[in-house]
């Protein structure tokens, strides 16, 4: 029974690293230690950006330690005037302390908000700073966030041999799993030098005996140049910019491809952080390249009459990266996956606009290419749109906003996907067929309506929302208003998304049981693992999946590696993977939901889900629970 007082006893006060802590999630993510090791890389690649530092150095331990070492200045080892405490231990125990504040240390930098290397110091068992500044070598000892020895000289070094290096253990009690994304952090790494010409960047996995070593003099132009090889690229020469303020800067390279690629580059940082959902600088690229390639058309008379360019119209073959810096950065959370600083957008856009300008009047044949590829993408779409205009009914409720539908109205070929959580919703908008294929996320776990009336269910707006997208309402036998062809389920291959998949099956077969008959309910099949052999790539749905493809593998000659990667939900995988596995009509997996008149699915459905069937379910479990394989 809740407490029926509420008095200033029940205030709670965190202090110091408590916060982080207590709500980890909220300061990084808590997936895998990625995100750790890139908050103490960002310190070092702020250190290069100010041209302090030249070396940064990586290195995976065997026993889980992570260590991060630049040749930058060192971390502040004087007393602090007002907070009497050394600078190493304000960066490193307290929330919001930095020197990237006023912006005179550093003109730009990621990390802003004070609290990147105190969250990896409070969440990791142990943390070890080394610190060679003013001749000498400093050493301080973490455990647990806690200081475990007072920063003490350990030695002399030379007056220009300067930096810092931090080696922590990640506590694996705040993550899902404490092992390293090594794909993941090699293209960050890979990233951050390209970025920062004249960086050198090393990198060692003590386990896997693996070395790399990034320098790029070219920086962007090569780094697209390099990464879209396999792609028929439209421009000989990609065009390479940037641009200057006393607050921003925005360099950008860019090419086209003659068709639009399944895996394009399209990367955007800030202050060299990556910013995966974009934001405020990818707007403004958008909004410069539309108005530059409109105007090239309008000088040029070069669009039909009555055909509008949108900026997707423009980026849809573009391969691009953009790399902005900028004082005082606002993003979108801690992570830094979002830029929100609007002030940021005009400056991209003008300078964009400014130099594509120029240049489609200078290269007016190149350009008049790149228009044409624009002026096909804008025609396809006005058909779309003509054809049938789905976002707009005229009857009924309207369509709830989370959908991102299609454009095709042919029935047979329109196909819905139900994804768990907006993680992979968001993935799988990026790596669907927008044409046929229409996304709607799914927040959570479902209300469990098997028990329930189908006039009691549309009171849940999730259910409601779910309806008004397919068209048909729960309990209805006429289905002739249906939107989509196929319903396809789409949850994670752990437990949790079994269990959502069974509610979602619940909810067809107790509300929507016409559907279910006509053959439109399906449940895709998302594999729970990959495996990689040299250059082939093989997924498994299950573990015996993968021990066959593994033997199978092993049998090859000259005993090639093989990495294996589970996958723990659908939000890690990257849009072509999705695409890959669960999407695309060629290789997906779908299974059809159907039911026979020997079928026991009420019975079982009663087991599972009915409140009445606790007991038996209790039963069932005891006797049964031990067969279960994920």
């Amino acid at each position: 029974m809740a407490k029926n007082t509420y008095d200033s006893k029940a205030i709670e006060v965190l202090s110091g690293l408590d916060p982080v802590r207590k709500r980890p999630g909220m300061y990084t993510d808590t997936s895998c230690p990625n995100h750790l090791i890139q908050e103490v890389l960002d310190n070092s690649v702020d250190e290069a950006i100010a041209g302090y530092c030249s070396n940064i150095k990586i290195k995976l331990h065997k026993n889980g330690v992570i260590e991060v070492s630049d040749d930058g200045r060192g971390m502040p080892v004087d007393i602090h005037p007002e907070h009497k405490l050394t600078g190493v231990e304000l960066i490193l125990c307290k929330l919001h302390a930095g020197a990237k504040f006023s912006g005179e240390e550093y003109s730009f930098s990621g990390g802003l908000h004070g609290v990147g290397v105190s969250v990896v110091n409070a969440l990791s068992e142990s943390l070890q700073v080394n610190i060679k500044r003013d001749s000498k070598e400093h050493e301080m000892h973490f455990n647990d966030g806690n200081k475990k020895s007072d920063l003490k000289i350990t030695g002399d070094v030379g007056p220009r041999n300067t930096g810092t290096k931090i080696q922590f253990k990640p506590n694996a009690k705040y993550f899902e799993t404490i092992e390293i994304n090594n794909k993941q952090l090699k293209h960050l790494l890979k990233a951050k030098a390209v970025l920062c010409p004249g960086l050198t960047i090393d990198f060692f996995d003590e386990k896997k005996k693996e070395k790399i070593k990034w320098f790029f003099e070219d920086g962007l132009k090569s780094y697209l140049e390099e990464t879209s090889s396999e792609t028929n690229l439209l421009l000989d020469e990609s065009i390479l910019t940037s641009k200057k303020s006393k607050e921003h800067e925005v360099e950008f390279v860019i090419n086209w491809s003659d068709k639009p690629s399944k895996s394009k580059l399209d990367e955007t940082y800030v202050n060299l952080i990556p910013t995966s959902q974009g934001g405020s600088h990818l707007n403004g690229f958008k909004s410069g390249l539309l108005d530059s390639m409109k105007e090239f058309c309008e000088i040029r008379k070069l669009l039909p009459k009555g055909l509008k360019l949108n900026a997707e119209d423009v980026i849809n073959n573009a391969i691009f990266v953009i790399s902005s810096k900028m004082q005082n950065p606002q993003f979108a959370g801690q992570t830094k996956e979002r830029l929100d600083s609007k002030e940021h957008m005009s400056f991209v856009s003008s300078s964009t606009k400014d130099v594509l300008s120029i240049w489609f009047n200078k290269h007016t044949e190149e350009g008049e290419k790149i228009a044409e590829l624009a002026i096909i993408s804008a025609q396809a779409r006005a058909k779309a749109v003509n054809t049938v205009e789905r976002k707009k009914t005229f009857k009924g409720p309207a369509l709830p906003g989370k959908l991102s539908d299609c454009n095709s109205e042919d029935l047979n070929k329109t196909e819905l996907f139900l994804v768990e959580g907006d993680s992979a919703g968001g993935s799988a908008k990026q790596a669907r067929e927008r044409s046929f294929q229409a996304i709607m996320p799914l927040r959570g776990k479902i209300l469990n309506t098997w028990d329930l009336e189908s006039d009691e269910i549309i009171k849940s707006q999730e259910i409601k929302n779910l309806a008004t997208a397919i068209g048909v309402t729960p309990g209805n036998s006429d289905i002739s208003s249906l939107r989509y062809g196929k319903i396809c389920i789409l949850a994670d291959a752990d437990s949790d998304g079994l269990h959502i998949a069974t509610l979602l099956c619940a909810l067809f077969l107790r509300h929507f049981k016409p559907l279910v008959n006509d053959g439109r309910i399906y449940i895709a099949m998302p594999p729970l693992y990959r495996i990689d052999c040299g250059k082939d790539v093989l997924y498994a749905l299950d573990e015996k999946q993968k021990e066959r493809i593994v033997i199978d593998f092993k049998s090859k000659r000259g005993k090639p590696k093989i990495n294996i990667q589970r996958f723990k939900g659908l939000g890690e995988m990257n849009p072509s993977q999705l695409r890959e596995t669960v999407m695309d009509p060629e290789t997906r997996q779908l299974v059809r939901l159907s039911i026979s008149s020997t079928d026991n699915a009420n019975a079982m459905m009663d087991l599972l889900l009915s409140k009445k069937n606790a007991p038996a379910r209790k039963e069932w479990l005891e006797k049964k629970g031990s067969l279960v394989r994920i």
